[in-house]
């Protein structure tokens, strides 16, 4: 029961942090921080500055006004891609007997990819846009970009050990491999220049991500 409600939870998580935000109040580590993940959370409670000094971006900086709707789309459907890596990766740190090479890379994904949905979520709030794309504009392809299903993530909740630890590598590399479809998308078309920095960054880190993980499957035990 739980595994059907997962990622429309997550979705609405997300919708709801960002309401939050527009509202300027203090709601936005309220019933969205309860709802998201705690690395989310996490990140939401320490605000728009704390985020961006973790990934990196000068902590003052605002998010410049300038944009198109191309960077409105890598945001709205960025964030629940981000939301979904961060989701398998608390999954399988809740297992026993995972690796402990590949239990550090999933540590690594949500350290990583939090402070990044908080990034994506000011540039929303800044832009006065929605956390979500219109019904007509969701053929862009975000969420259908390496997104698992939730047949894929139950059997991710499923499995155990060495097994759980390849299904994640195999189900990350494809979920990177859409968000580096993505983010290659926003380099070539944003108009705002932190949401091209920003999707370059993930092209970078998550290209050398999928091969780090390929490197990690291949050491695995063979399943025969």
């Amino acid at each position: 029961m739980k595994r059907s409600t997962t990622l429309s939870t997550l979705a609405l998580a997300s919708a709801l942090a960002l309401a939050g935000c527009a509202a300027g109040s203090g709601e936005s580590t309220g019933a969205a921080s309860e709802q998201t993940t705690p690395t989310a959370a996490a990140g939401a409670q320490t605000g728009t500055a704390a985020a961006g000094a973790t990934t990196g971006a000068p902590s003052e900086e605002p998010v410049a006004a300038e944009h198109d709707d191309d960077d409105v789309m890598f945001a709205q459907m960025m964030i629940p891609h981000h939301a979904q890596a961060v989701q398998m990766s608390e999954t399988l740190l809740a297992k026993d007997d995972i690796p402990t090479e590949v239990r550090q890379f999933a540590q690594k994904v949500i350290d990583a990819q939090g402070p990044e949905i908080e990034r994506m979520n000011s540039m929303l709030e800044a832009w006065g846009a929605s956390a979500t794309p219109d019904d007509a504009d969701t053929g862009h392809g975000g969420h259908g970009s390496g997104m698992m299903t939730e047949e894929d993530m139950a059997a991710l909740e499923e499995a155990e050990g060495e097994e759980a630890a390849r299904l994640y590598l195999e189900q990350m590399i494809e979920h990177h491999r859409g968000a580096i479809d993505m983010a290659r998308e926003e380099v070539s078309s944003g108009g705002n220049p932190q949401a091209v920095e920003l999707a370059q960054e993930i092209v970078d880190a998550q290209e050398a991500e999928i091969a780090e993980m390929d490197g990690m499957l291949q050491e695995l035990p063979d399943q025969s």
